[in-house]
């Protein structure tokens, strides 16, 4: 159990007659499995002084409930829609006099151990889920709820009838932390340091922590209501995922296993969308009985909708963007889809048409490169002919090997690491960037591999022809050996663009980051190691061997 100061009640309430809301600030919730509580904020309608009881929102995360959203990220604040911002605000969570004018309450949790919860810190744990399927069920038990997220809705808590997961990532290990094997740390050390770990519960000078103006940061934290705890006591009240993720590295690891959760498990309806209105009517529909929009009539609202792509609009631009058309669909992957090879050549093109090549040719290129330090090679097609779009998964087969720099041991263990990145050039050959997470300019999509992992569960049920499965066990590593040929199946993570009469398609493969990776970085020297990785890397043509990239063409209906 977490050691932690004398626990009292710290809740204070405030009525806000401008905003027609009463704010209660650090509820205590109690939890099942420990003597220590959640502090949580209440937003309710004022009618609920009067008995009134309506449908609750929760959130429960790690940024602070009582950090302005304009402090944490001002840049993001001042892109959101006045109507959705108040001074309730806070990161990735419902503002509170928006919901509460509609008719919801809003309970905003600190997650244990950061905020004002004590406890042990261990985001995105079994514990963390514990603690927000406790969080759910006490919501929906307050005099003021009608009663009526991913791994919490996959533990089916009473009282909860809907989620909508915001931007969710539902594979922890595939999404976030080893992209193909390979661990994504620069993003895990940029969130932990600037939006974690300063905001533990305890962290002494909370309320006076700076951070450079870019981007997110627990800026302006109030310090621990209950005191501050000392390093040591806080070294033992965390779990630093900084360095679990470098220490684990296959999912049959007990770090990751204890993180995962079974999409199939979850019951509640569930939208995944962006905008606030089609939001609203959602929760309408499931928590008030009020559906104008058809979500509780089976089949009546496609379950898929498409942004189709088409046209340099620029990136980080909503109002450019909104000229995007969107496009309902009954199925994902769409069922029409003509999964379509094009073939790399020793010439650096991509063609429809494979080439026989009599003679063995290899491409070279540099092993860990870096987004400072490109190595690679880039494989083009000719300018379409006509129109053509490509929506839905993406795969690439290729045949490659590795040549020990001189200065290493080529008796010790080697491997090499895929960075594969699929590229939109528009007519005028200027590359059409996208809107990243973090508002960046990205490319079509991207996808990796690191070679010692390659093995594929093609007995899985979710193997498929155009969608490529792997378990990455600690069973499942395959050795690498220098100068021998190896054919691997890359999975380059699914996209959507309509490519004009005129434009390209360009597949780049590195060996390390290339534009577009944002924060999402593939660095730690602990994870790619000089004397495992340095050398060349090569892609082999010529003979037997096919190098491809095969792209989901949607064909004119």
């Amino acid at each position: 159990m977490a050691e932690t100061n004398i626990i009292r009640d710290i809740k204070e309430v405030h009525r806000d007659e401008e905003n027609r809301l009463i704010f209660e600030k650090n509820v205590s919730i109690p939890l099942k499995n420990s003597d220590l509580p959640v502090r949580c904020n209440v937003y309710r309608p004022l009618s609920t002084e009067n008995g009134n009881k309506f449908p609750v929102l929760v959130t429960y995360g790690p940024y602070g409930k009582d950090i302005a959203y304009a402090t944490f990220f001002k840049g993001s604040f001042n892109e959101v829609n006045p109507e959705h911002k108040s001074k309730y605000s806070a990161w990735e969570t419902p503002d509170p006099v928006y919901w509460t004018a509609r008719g919801y309450v809003v309970v905003r949790a600190d997650e244990r151990g950061l905020g004002q919860s004590p406890g042990l810190l261990d985001t995105m744990s079994r514990g963390t889920s514990e603690c927000f399927f406790d969080v759910v069920e006490w919501a929906a038990e307050q005099e003021w709820s009608s009663g009526s997220q991913w791994r919490v809705a996959a533990r089916r808590p009473k009282g909860l009838a809907a989620i909508i997961p915001w931007e969710g990532m539902s594979d922890y290990y595939r999404d976030r932390c080893r992209h193909g094997g390979i661990l994504s740390n620069k993003f895990i050390d940029f969130w932990w340091n600037r939006q974690v770990l300063v905001n533990q519960y305890g962290k002494p000078g909370r309320s006076k922590l700076t951070f450079p103006p870019d981007g997110p940061g627990a800026r302006g934290q109030e310090d621990t209501i209950e005191g501050d705890l000392s390093e040591d006591i806080l070294k033992k009240n965390r779990m630093d995922q900084t360095k679990d993720n470098e220490a684990n590295k296959f999912r049959d690891d007990e770090y990751y296993a204890s993180k995962e959760f079974n999409l199939e498990d979850i019951e509640v309806p569930l939208l995944y969308h962006n905008e606030v209105e089609i939001q609203k009517s959602f929760f309408d529909a499931f928590l008030k009985d009020q559906d104008t929009y058809g979500w509780s009539t089976p089949g009546k609202v496609p379950p898929v909708t498409i942004t189709v792509r088409k046209g340099n609009l620029g990136f980080n631009d909503a109002v450019a963007e909104s000229a995007y058309t969107k496009r309902t669909e009954t199925a994902w992957p769409l069922p029409h889809t003509q999964y379509t090879k094009y073939f790399l050549t020793s010439e650096k093109e991509l063609s429809t048409t494979a080439l026989k090549e009599t003679e063995e040719v290899k491409l070279t290129y540099h092993a860990l490169g870096s987004i400072d330090d490109f190595q690679g090679i880039r494989f083009k097609t000719k300018p379409f002919e006509k129109q053509a779009e490509i929506t839905g998964h993406v795969t690439a087969h290729l045949n490659v090997s590795m040549t020990p720099d001189p200065s290493e041991d080529a008796r010790l263990e080697k491997d090499i690491d895929l960075f594969l990145t699929l590229r939109h050039i528009d007519p005028s050959g200027e590359e059409v960037l996208y809107t990243g997470t973090a508002g960046d300019g990205v490319p079509l999509t991207k996808g990796w591999l690191r070679c010692s992992m390659r093995k594929v569960h093609e007995k899985h049920p979710r193997d498929k022809s155009y969608l490529i499965h792997r378990e990455y066990l600690s069973t499942d590593v395959e050795q690498v050996k220098a100068r021998e040929v190896y054919e691997v199946d890359v999975e380059i993570w699914p996209t959507n663009v309509v490519v004009e009469k005129g434009g390209r398609i360009m597949l780049e493969v590195a060996s390390g980051d290339t534009q577009g990776c944002g924060v999402f970085q593939h660095s730690s020297e602990a994870d790619r190691p000089r004397c495992k990785f340095m050398g060349n890397n090569h892609l082999h043509f010529g003979g037997e061997l096919e190098n491809y990239v095969t792209l989901p063409i949607i064909p004119t209906v």
